[in-house]
């Protein structure tokens, strides 16, 4: 017997727009012939369960229809279940949510019905997912997107709370906010594979993926499948200047500011020096002052489902 599909439904992803346009995905995937089990969330850890679930049951391809919060407890699911002589299942993405980050990163389009033709077509690529472990995850937790340190993840937070604005709009007034709470860098000392940096860090942010928080290219060249991470690093900038360096985050040219270094490694430890870590993982709170965290890479750990032709949608 043939096993369909499993769809990770989130209705509350995109401040409720998912389950407003359900049907709708319901009619595109149909009209495609791409027959699925629908199962929608309940809450905070239920699609971590269901990945599990799909693990445990043989299922070959998890289809998560939400945001990148709803895609990264999919993958903690699909990574944390022993096999046991099972496949893992692939993973499928509709992007619903509000930054979509994942999705962008990976080349799935984010316009619903090419999204949807990504799924019929059945197109499979292998790509590296990353584990953080400290914090409040001293065992470890899956991302597939990034990891952002300082100053990016108190923005993280700021847009959160918010409930008027959605997608790269929250963020930018999110980053107005943060500098007048977060001006001062604290001290890390990052242990890279070809070095040590020890001195202050605005922002520290960790890239399997290319963008985060809706709009900034943190990794403007990233590839999701090349084995190593993409490091934007960026250290102390003076009050007046954290917007206009925030700015050439957006178009991914902020390796021109002195201020900023691009880097690569396959693992990498932060130790708080002075101050503290904030972080977070594909948006997830890894903590909000932890003291270290050592991140590392598991290369070709997970297909997905995209184009043929590349990363870039």
């Amino acid at each position: 017997m043939t096993i369909k599909p499993m769809l990770v439904y989130n209705p509350t992803a995109g401040k409720g727009n998912a389950g407003k346009i359900l049907p709708r995905v319901q009619t595109l995937l149909g009209e495609r012939g791409f027959e699925s089990d629908l199962v929608l969330t309940e809450g905070v850890g239920h699609a971590q369960a269901l990945g599990e679930q799909a693990v445990e049951a043989g299922v070959d391809l998890v289809v998560v229809a939400g945001g990148d919060g709803t895609v990264n407890e999919a993958i903690n699911g699909l990574m944390n279940q022993p096999l046991n002589g099972k496949k893992r299942p692939a993973l499928g993405v509709l992007p619903v949510g509000r930054g979509n980050d994942f999705a962008f990163g990976m080349g799935i389009p984010q316009e619903l019905t090419q999204a949807c033709d990504i799924l019929a077509g059945g197109q499979r690529r292998r790509i590296d997912i990353g584990r953080v472990s400290g914090g409040d995850y001293p065992n470890g937790r899956y991302f597939g997107n990034g990891v952002g340190l300082g100053f990016d993840t108190v923005v993280g937070f700021e847009a959160a709370k918010m409930t008027w604005l959605h997608g790269g709009a929250s963020y930018l007034v999110a980053v107005i906010r943060t500098i007048f709470k977060y001006a001062k860098a604290p001290v890390y000392e990052v242990t890279l594979d070809d070095g040590v940096l020890r001195q202050p860090f605005l922002m520290v942010s960790v890239m399997n993926g290319r963008r985060m928080g809706g709009a900034f290219m943190m990794a403007p060249d990233g590839d999701p499948s090349d084995r190593t991470f993409d490091l934007c690093l960026t250290g102390q900038v003076s009050q007046i200047r954290i917007l206009p360096v925030a700015a050439t985050f957006i178009s991914g040219k902020q390796g021109s500011d002195p201020a900023v270094s691009m880097r690569r490694s396959r693992k990498i430890t932060i130790r708080a020096i002075e101050g503290s870590i904030p972080a977070h993982a594909d948006g997830e709170t890894i903590c909000t002052a932890g003291e270290q965290l050592t991140i590392e890479i598991l290369p070709g750990a997970l297909d997905v489902l995209t184009h043929s032709n590349g990363w870039q949608a």
